[in-house]
């Protein structure tokens, strides 16, 4: 007796296996992260992200109409602040002529199309590298949530469509969306980053901005005080109800590799569309690994990011997103 149902009939070739693919990936899935410094004529490689950029204004500009070419459409902004523009308070986070608000008008000036998203945190501005204002040697939230009002207002005022606000800071996706609403702002959106982890993958990116926390004895070391324990489950689910009720357009997970069991369930309960960031450190291992000859880029770069699909993410913030979409 042969079985009547043979599955190998559905990948016998090329052609069936992709009829009956399950998971298709897209340029429109991207957001695409960029990292803006000062100065002009600047494109400098980050050392621990190969084939990855910082770009002054005129050369942003240039980035972003490739992007659009290549059907690439939103983009996720983040700047570099010069060290003397740094305080403990992230003043200059809302100033209207501050980097990322004139990296904004850039961006819509190059492509008026373009969605532009960005990222609302201290840390850039921060001399001591954290997420919010230090007082006491703790990390508080409820004046950082002030100060990252203020930020999101001026986001919002240069153009920007979405704010996302990284901080992990309780009840600040309710605060910025009163902020919005109550400065005429109703149509810009929010991504929160909801169920951010606590995460060693980060390290790369904070060689990017220069933001990592500073290592003195009366400041946290770390950001566990704010980011998520990579231990739980539930508190995730808990952190993204909590930001959709309060008004968060946009849901997201980090990282992503190892926390697509919080995708998949993230998905299955939210109510609005999951983001998934692949960060940097799970850059820099596939880099590193296949410069190494140990595995064949492109093959795994492809398999992680269908695999972040997979789980449920309707978006995925990548720093593959231009290499993937050449090859798609």
């Amino acid at each position: 007796m042969y079985p009547l149902r043979r599955n190998r009939r559905l990948r016998q070739s090329a052609t069936v296996r992709s009829l009956v693919k399950e998971t298709i990936l897209t340029p429109d899935d991207f957001l695409v992260p960029l990292f803006v410094v000062e100065g002009s004529g600047i494109k400098e490689e980050i050392a621990s992200m190969p084939n990855y950029y910082r770009y002054s204004l005129d050369l942003l500009a240039k980035e972003v109409k490739e992007l659009w070419n290549l059907g690439l459409k939103a983009v996720l902004l983040f700047v570099k602040v010069p060290d003397n523009l740094k305080d403990n308070k992230g003043t200059e986070a809302a100033n209207p002529n501050g980097l990322m608000q004139r990296a904004i008008k850039t961006i819509k000036d190059a492509v008026p199309q373009m969605l532009v998203m960005t990222d609302v945190a201290l840390d850039p501005y921060s001399i001591y590298g954290h997420d919010g204002i230090i007082e006491n040697g703790q990390i508080v939230n409820d004046p950082t949530v002030n100060a990252l009002c203020q930020m999101a207002l001026s986001h919002a005022q240069a153009g920007a469509d979405f704010i996302a606000p990284s901080d992990m800071m309780d009840g600040r996706i309710l605060a910025l969306r009163e902020t919005l609403e109550d400065n005429n702002f109703e149509n810009v959106g929010i991504m929160a980053y909801s169920a951010k982890y606590a995460s060693a993958f980060y390290g790369p990116f904070r060689d990017a901005l220069d933001s990592a926390p500073v290592d003195q004895n009366d400041i946290p070391k770390d950001k566990k005080t704010y980011q998520m324990d990579y231990h739980n489950r539930l508190e995730a689910l808990r952190e993204t109800r909590m930001d959709i009720e309060e008004g968060a357009d946009i849901v997201m997970v980090k990282p992503g590799l190892c926390y697509l069991d919080i995708v998949r369930e993230v998905k299955n309960m939210s109510e609005v569309p999951v983001a998934v960031y692949q960060v940097s450190g799970e850059y820099a291992m596939l880099k590193a690994a296949a410069a190494n000859g140990w595995l064949d880029h492109d093959a795994v770069m492809m398999e992680q990011l269908v695999s972040i699909k997979r789980a449920g993410a309707d978006i995925i913030a990548s720093y593959f997103a231009k290499e993937a979409v050449k090859l798609l």
